[in-house]
């Protein structure tokens, strides 16, 4: 899929910062994404896996704010990964007004509380401060569009998976991504969790 065929603002953030057209990878996984089906991304760094996923995410929002509560939740590593990812966006949701709220164990939890409440779109977050704000009802998940795992392995080497199944199974229908370097049978056992039909997009 051309960027072309992207929200306008986002399609002119892009080119600004010289992202002219997708390679075969990304080409493939944003096509499938803006079809509204699950999806499996694999591929080693720098294959552009996070660039489809913060265009993507954007996209879902139709590069406008909307309501209060958020519509694509992206769990990540650790506290590191929240900032890294977070900075990712700032370039791309440029005159967007895309609000991107970032969840972890460093700051005060009622000072995140406070900020997802005053309004978020896109919500980057770890599994276990998220877990927390969610079952202290300090995140309204109603209206959710999207759920992604960005760098899934951390999710298959720990019990995180349960937190992030527990809070799946409570959302509406939801789209869900999931990211990782590698497709092996442990990844695959997300399909019984919350991946269903899902498509496997690889970098061959």
């Amino acid at each position: 899929m051309p960027f072309k065929k992207l929200e306008p603002q986002l399609l002119e953030n892009l080119a600004g910062h010289n992202f002219e057209e997708p390679n075969p990878f990304q080409k493939d996984i944003i096509s499938k994404i803006k079809s509204g089906a699950n999806v499996y991304g694999i591929g080693p760094k720098g294959s552009g896996k996070t660039t489809s996923l913060v265009i993507s995410a954007i996209q879902k929002c139709k590069a406008r704010p909307d309501g209060d509560n958020p519509r694509v939740l992206i769990f990540v590593r650790d506290n590191e990964a929240v900032d890294k990812l977070a900075a990712l966006f700032e370039p791309l949701t440029y005159h967007t007004g895309v609000r991107v709220v970032t969840v972890n164990e460093v700051f005060n939890l009622e000072k995140q509380k406070d900020a997802i409440y005053l309004g978020s779109d896109i919500v980057i977050a770890t599994t276990k401060r998220l877990s927390k704000l969610y079952f202290l009802n300090g995140i309204n998940l109603g209206q959710l569009q999207m759920l992604v795992i960005e760098d899934a392995e951390f999710l298959i080497r720990s019990n995180f998976h349960t937190d992030v199944s527990r809070i799946s199974e409570s959302l509406p229908k939801c789209q869900h991504l999931v990211y990782a370097e590698k497709m092996d049978a442990k990844l695959q056992r997300l399909d019984n969790l919350f991946m269903s039909n899902p498509y496997i997009v690889e970098v061959k």
